[in-house]
């Protein structure tokens, strides 16, 4: 009976997890919507509320908006945009930290999060995954060792809360893996290790015993 319960529990709760954060996502692309005048909703002219109409709306607008950002009178349309937040006091700093941290972890030319590592933490001898976000700026660097490296910790099983740490290169291990295998890993708690390239899943899970050996 055990046995059952826990094979139907490992089948409906990645489903049910999946859908719930689909759904989640979805909902609040939804909220596009709101920007189309009230004669253009599909309440006032179908009467009833297609999900996913918002979603859909909200990535043609960001394609678009890309699409007019990459000629040149865009470019300096967004140049022009940039500078009058940039005056604004409060929305300056604001803007500026965001706008930094998202060219850092969405620009093809940036190195955050390209690296899974393997450092000791929270203490030597103790190991943990982390991802390589650049070197400190000059303002830390010259109180630091020569040759440092920044670093996101996360935690578990919620990479999205973690710490950053500066640690020296030599203190760092560079994993053969990849950051999509790495946040697994550490999503699943250490249960679902990446496989090595060209070695086969094992046949039969290991029991309980067996892993407190």
């Amino acid at each position: 009976m055990k046995k059952y319960l826990i094979t139907g529990l490992l089948i409906w709760i990645p489903l049910v997890i999946t859908i719930w954060v689909l759904k989640l996502v979805v909902d609040v692309l939804d909220q596009s919507l709101l920007l189309l005048p009230d004669a253009w909703q599909t309440e006032r002219w179908l009467g009833i509320h297609i999900p996913g109409l918002g979603a859909i709306l909200t990535i043609v607008i960001v394609l678009l908006t890309g699409l007019f950002a990459t000629n040149f009178f865009g470019a300096q349309l967004v140049e022009i945009w940039h500078d009058i937040l940039h005056r604004i006091p409060v929305v300056n700093s604001i803007y500026s930290s965001v706008k930094q941290i998202s060219d850092t972890l969405f620009s093809s030319s940036g190195q955050a999060f390209r690296k899974a590592l393997l450092v000791q933490w929270p203490r030597e001898n103790m190991w943990t995954i982390a991802f390589l976000t650049g070197t400190p700026g000059p303002g830390v660097a010259r109180h630091l060792p020569p040759d440092c490296v920044a670093v996101y910790v996360p935690t578990t099983p919620n990479p999205t809360g973690g710490y950053f740490v500066v640690v020296p290169r030599r203190d760092v291990i560079e994993l053969d893996m990849s950051v999509d295998q790495a946040l697994k890993y550490i999503i699943s708690m250490g249960v679902a290790p990446p496989l090595e390239k060209g070695v086969a899943p094992p046949e039969k899970e290991p029991d309980e015993n067996s892993l407190l050996r």
